[in-house]
């Protein structure tokens, strides 16, 4: 689109009073969307969609207003579902709602796709489904989402240092709203996307999750062999409908005979492609269960990506070290802190300068089988809808269950402003263990390193915190991060099993 058409078509000045746009960044079947600025908060860029539908009927307007609320809530559910922020109409009546603006590459564009890459980004596609499927709870009741519009071009995968590839499902929540145009238009709701509508959906019958199953069997079968399971001989709806309806699919070694893949996969895909909604697995996590077994049989070749979470053998600077061993007798743990199985970041004045420390207590058993413990880090941080740091260490013995140490800092707090600018000005962090058993006194300190690019993020953090209005929604930050922990740990778990033998941080014992 060229500017003069830019400008005809939405209003030169910020939109909803906030939005600038900025620049048209992809068109498809069911809008437009842009890059834009929220003036708001900040200047943060996020991305803007358009619908092509205009909307002047109110109930209508109420509608698109229900679902995208619905869709905001859910994307606040799971890490693997894209953000949406806002929504609404614009002067020339047509809904928009805002995401987060991600940088990655639509799936389309990577197919087709290895084995390994293609149960690492499926798993995730799963797991997004779930939480939808699962349904949000709205005035006390339940409700199921559908996508109905599952494909490759809604799948958008970021690069991500913690998982490699991060998959998010685009145009989740708008769905019921699209669905309206669909009855009213069928050739025109199914422009783009009719190679992978159930033949329920075909029909306009009501949906449920078995629908965008049998939708992911059509685009996991094309993720393998680049092709779809049915070749029409023409785009037209009749076409599409004939081969949903009545005709096979054609197998994966029709299209791909050089392609070993384990059999149970090879079923698991032509059962999503039953059909009958009955004779396809009834729920995402029978997929999930599949792909975990598969992930399981093959995950002494899986990838890893353990450089940028690892802690290299790298120990504090030799006078911050002797400055450490100088006060450490004089620890004791803070009297307001209760003494059990804990552990929290707090600032340690030294001699010389402030350090961000993690402070925990444990049996002194475990302080013992710890002491050549090999450590990993790693700093998440979200902006919206209010600005937190999880900082995640792990302690990982080999003969020892791992010892997880999350801890979350609401990012509009001065202190924990102050304690991680202490974490990016320092090279180093250490970690502070006192014993469970009394007098519960100061045993060990561990240290771990930060890498420079680590501590430019961190910087780069506090100064988008410093620069956000003031919300009270940590909550929802806090819970999102919490998902987003409970995802990587796996993960993380699993690249340490298959990486040759790490380096281990430094400690100091006394």
């Amino acid at each position: 689109m060229n500017q003069s058409a830019f400008a005809s078509s939405h209003s030169t000045g910020l939109l909803a009073n906030r939005y600038q746009l900025k620049r048209l960044i992809g068109i498809g079947g069911m809008g437009e969307v842009f890059l834009a600025t929220d003036m708001l908060l900040g200047e943060i860029p996020v991305a803007i969609k358009f619908l092509t539908q205009t909307v002047s009927n109110s109930n209508i307007q109420k509608d698109f207003a229900r679902e995208a609320l619905m869709s905001a809530a859910l994307s606040q559910k799971s890490l693997h579902i894209v953000r949406a922020y806002d929504y609404g109409v614009s002067d020339r009546g047509k809904p928009f709602y805002v995401m987060e603006y991600l940088n990655g590459k639509s799936l389309k564009d990577l197919i087709p796709l290895s084995l390994l890459q293609f149960v690492h980004l499926t798993r995730q596609i799963c797991l997004g489904l779930q939480c939808a499927h699962q349904g949000i709870q709205v005035d006390g009741k339940i409700y199921p989402l559908v996508h109905r519009d599952i494909k490759p071009a809604n799948i958008l995968v970021v690069p991500d240092p913690i998982l490699g590839q991060l998959v998010k499902i685009l145009d989740f929540g708008i769905a019921k709203f699209l669905n309206y145009a669909v009855t009213v238009s069928t050739n025109k709701g199914f422009h783009g996307t009719l190679p992978y509508c159930s033949p329920e959906q075909l029909e306009g019958e009501k949906l449920d999750s078995c629908s965008d199953i049998y939708s992911l069997g059509v685009m996991m079968f094309e993720m393998l062999t680049g092709a779809k399971p049915w070749q029409p001989e023409t785009d037209l709806f009749g076409a599409w409908y004939k081969a949903h309806h009545f005709e096979q699919p054609r197998t994966i070694a029709q299209i791909k005979p050089q392609l070993k893949i384990p059999h149970q996969l090879n079923d698991l895909i032509m059962a999503c492609l039953e059909k009958k909604a009955s004779d396809r697995p009834q729920s995402v996590g029978e997929i999930l269960q599949v792909l975990e077994s598969i992930e399981h049989d093959n995950c002494a070749s899986l990838p890893t990506n353990l450089k940028s979470i690892a802690t290299p053998k790298i120990i504090f600077n030799s006078q911050l070290l002797l400055t450490l061993e100088k006060d450490l007798m004089k620890l004791a743990w803070p009297v307001d802190k209760p003494k059990q199985e804990i552990v929290f970041p707090q600032l340690l004045n030294t001699r010389q300068k402030i350090v961000a420390a993690l402070w925990l207590m444990l049996p002194k058993r475990e302080i013992q089988q710890r002491l050549t413990a090999k450590i990993y880090h790693k700093f998440i941080f979200v902006t919206s809808p209010h600005p937190m740091l999880l900082w995640v260490t792990l302690l990982y013995t080999p003969q020892l269950k791992p010892r997880w140490l999350p801890c979350y800092l609401d990012m509009q707090n001065s202190a924990n402003i102050q304690l991680v600018s202490s974490l990016a000005d320092n090279e180093s962090y250490p970690l502070i263990c006192f014993t469970l058993e009394s007098p519960h006194s100061c045993s060990t300190i561990l240290s771990s390193d930060i890498e420079p690019s680590q501590r430019q993020k961190l910087k780069i953090w506090v100064e988008q915190s410093q620069k956000l209005p003031l919300t009270s929604q940590s909550h929802l930050s806090k819970q999102l991060l919490k998902q987003q922990y409970q995802q990587i740990q796996p993960q993380l778990l699993k690249q340490i099993a298959f990486t040759p033998q790490a380096v281990a941080s430094a400690s100091l014992n006394h």
